[in-house]
């Protein structure tokens, strides 16, 4: 089986959900669920930080990334994360510098609650229709004009690139990705398997 390799960004004060949410969705994906003790997830899961140590997300959570932005491997799908640190990422050159590299190389471009803030710094969702948390909604319209920002919906597609509303609406977000790849069922199954509700519904929830 080829795996997709999926890196998860992270930096300090990234919101934990919004990365542990996708992180779980993908790592416990299953093409066949009577394998699953078995068989490995299609997605080979990688967390990335900008360089080696420990990061230090909201709440405290203490992360270690697999790979730095010098010696991260190609990626398939890519994951961006909001939370407070993305408004100093937002003036980290090399940051966004490095986001902006990797979206050329990507088949997915994905980002959870205000990570578009990022995408959105680097150009990378101009002329494209987003989401982002419902709290930064208007900041995001006046910081990148160039977005067609959209305001009542959890997950928004837009070619091969998906962004997602706040925090919990990462693993929504995780899950249209694996139906893109693996089809409905296999969507269907993982959060089963998490005893997570499958959302039907895409409507914005708050």
């Amino acid at each position: 089986m080829d795996r997709l390799r999926v890196g998860i960004l992270v930096f300090p004060e990234v919101e934990v959900l919004d990365f542990c949410g996708p992180f779980e969705v993908f790592s416990v994906t299953r093409l066949d669920e009577d394998r699953r003790r078995i068989d490995p997830s299609p997605y080979e899961v990688h967390v990335i930080a900008e360089q080696h140590g420990v990061i230090v997300a909201t709440g405290g959570l203490k992360v270690v990334a697999d790979y730095t932005f010098d010696d991260c491997p190609p990626l398939d799908l890519l994951v961006v994360p909001g939370g407070w640190g993305t408004r100093t990422g937002m003036l980290n050159y090399r940051l966004i510098a490095w986001l902006k590299e990797r979206a050329r190389q990507v088949t997915t471009l994905t980002s959870v609650c205000t990570g578009s803030l990022l995408l959105g710094k680097a150009g990378l969702l101009d002329g494209k229709r987003a989401t982002t948390h419902w709290r930064v909604l208007e900041e995001m319209r006046s910081l990148s004009p160039a977005v067609n920002l959209i305001d009542d919906q959890h997950v928004v597609e837009d070619g091969d690139v998906v962004t997602s509303a706040g925090i919990e609406a990462g693993s929504d977000m995780a899950l249209r990705v694996v139906a893109r790849h693996h089809g409905d069922p296999v969507a269907r199954a993982t959060p089963r398997y998490m005893e997570y509700p499958f959302s039907e519904d895409n409507r914005r929830r708050v």
